[in-house]
């Protein structure tokens, strides 16, 4: 794994093999990241980092400055890695890593985020649900930016708040920036 830009940029970490998670490539990562840096300060912005994996995207978005980010992963092995790897980089104040099911952190959360990036695993059962689920919940703040990666076979294109979709490869995503509950 890389991180590819910010204070942490270039450093690499070996993924254990027994790893499950299907991390998202460095291209598509680079590319959405510079999207997403268009859309959103990431100096000082609190982060969700939801099915979080080898934690790629968590140490990216604290690279780049983000002041908290909160990281969710059920998996031990993952979870274990990206404790690991914060450790190395020195990193674990402004991270909170919770050992979960994001699927039940989703409705449970009373903490609001800047900005909420979900790369669930592609054959999850209801994956078309997840990103209504994070849309509708109390995490959302005025101005939050989502980020929900997904493979081709979906469209959210008619979900609230929808901004716009990239694919890079095979790699999708969808962005929405959605008003809050009142």
């Amino acid at each position: 794994m890389r991180i590819i830009r910010g204070k942490y940029g270039r450093r690499r970490f070996d993924v254990p093999t027994n790893i499950s998670a299907r991390p998202t490539t460095d291209f598509a990562r680079e590319n959405i990241f510079n999207v997403m840096e268009n859309i959103v300060d990431f100096e000082d912005a609190e982060a969700l980092d939801l099915f979080a994996g080898t934690g790629a995207i968590t140490f990216e978005f604290l690279s780049r400055g983000c002041k908290t980010v909160t990281s969710v992963e059920k998996a031990a092995t993952q979870y274990n890695f990206i404790r690991k790897v914060a450790q190395q980089l020195n990193a674990t104040d402004s991270l909170r890593l919770i050992r979960g099911d994001a699927l039940r952190y989703i409705p449970s959360a009373t903490a609001q985020y800047d900005v909420i990036f979900a790369d669930p695993p592609y054959d999850l059962p209801g994956f078309g649900e997840i990103p209504a689920m994070i849309l509708g919940s109390e995490m959302i703040r005025k101005g939050t930016l989502v980020v929900v990666e997904h493979s081709r076979k979906f469209d959210f294109s008619g979900l609230p708040g929808f901004i716009g979709h990239r694919a890079y490869g095979s790699v999708n995503f969808s962005l929405f920036i959605p008003q809050p509950a009142d």
